[in-house]
């Protein structure tokens, strides 16, 4: 089904409180047909809630959602049959196996014995998961499960795929593996809304993005219309083996042109919007007894966007990220 409108899903002035806690605040957004929307931000921002609200998973207090032009604000399952969803905890059953958890999936959609069977053996076959078919859930890697947790959310061939947090927990080659998977089906028409603390992930993948903090959306743009006007600053990163917390300080007197921040790990990042010289910067530094092991350019990212935009530090998503473990680029 085509909303002649071009939207896939349309939310106006959404919101959710769970007793003191506003877990989302007055949202409101649009997904285009065919887009690869990117909702960033960090854990317990409101991701998870939004995607809960948009599937039907838990009620708004206010506001409005429409799905491929159908309003989902009273009747949440309405257009169940045009979505797919990835939880970010698995929902298929441990006691079965890959194989009939595709199948018992695709029962519920409503799809026949003779389209689901050939389905299922086609999606564990696209998501490497043939010689594990038969094995039961339980004894699949959180790599696996997480496949074939995605597998189960497009076994029914939705127009919109919902993915919460696809891809962490896992190692660095599933996490691959998925994004590559992720890529495909929007190639291949799919729309997809995908939430994630990981930068990196919403940059390479995503079309538009959303930043959201503390229940507010504070941003939508393109990646490309974010990171454009930073692209023309010059930064460049000094990594320190005795970095002192007055050094900043005094760099900043020394070279007023230039701005310096002191990150953890013994680094330095400099911004200037001229090209940054670096040896009156090392000179400066060892004459103040400091050793510098290395300077490195950097081309300005998404990243840069989100810490200017939110306020929020980069180390503190990575944090987040390590936490829950593996998933990186």
């Amino acid at each position: 089904m085509n909303d002649a409108s071009g939207k896939a899903i349309a939310v106006h002035r959404l919101a959710k409180r769970f007793g003191e806690v506003q877990a989302v605040a007055d949202a409101s957004f649009e997904v285009l047909q065919g887009e690869l929307f990117g909702f960033l931000g960090p854990n317990g921002a409101g991701k998870t809630t939004t995607i809960n609200m948009l599937t039907g998973l838990a009620r708004p207090d206010t506001g409005r959602i429409r799905i491929a032009g159908i309003d989902c604000t009273r009747n949440p399952k309405a257009a169940q049959h045009l979505t797919g969803v990835v939880p970010d905890e698995s929902n298929l059953y441990p006691e079965l196996t890959g194989f009939d958890n595709l199948c018992f999936c695709a029962a519920l959609y409503g799809m026949k014995k003779k389209e689901r069977e050939p389905r299922a053996r086609d999606l564990l076959e696209t998501f490497g998961l043939a010689d594990a078919a038969d094995r039961k859930f339980a004894g699949y890697s959180k790599g696996m499960k997480r496949k074939l947790t995605i597998a189960a959310g497009i076994i029914h061939n939705p127009e919109i795929l919902f993915l919460d947090e696809p891809t962490t927990g896992i190692d660095v080659a599933s996490a691959r593996q998925i994004r590559q998977l992720i890529a495909d089906l929007h190639r291949g028409g799919t729309t997809i809304f995908l939430t994630t603390h990981y930068i990196e992930e919403a940059e390479r993948l995503c079309g538009r993005i959303a930043f959201i903090v503390r229940g507010e959306i504070v941003r939508i743009d393109t990646v490309v219309n974010l990171i454009q006007p930073i692209q023309e600053k010059h930064v460049m990163q000094l990594a320190m083996s005795n970095l002192e917390p007055a050094l900043p300080g005094k760099l900043a007197e020394a070279f007023p042109n230039l701005i310096f921040k002191a990150l953890t790990g013994g680094f330095i990042r400099v911004e200037a919007d001229e090209p940054i010289r670096v040896g009156p910067l090392v000179r400066f530094l060892e004459n103040q007894g400091a050793e510098v092991n290395e300077a490195r350019r950097i081309q300005p990212s998404l990243e840069d966007v989100f810490v200017e935009i939110t306020g929020i530090e980069a180390d503190a998503m990575r944090k987040e990220k390590e936490k829950k473990g593996g998933g990186g680029p």
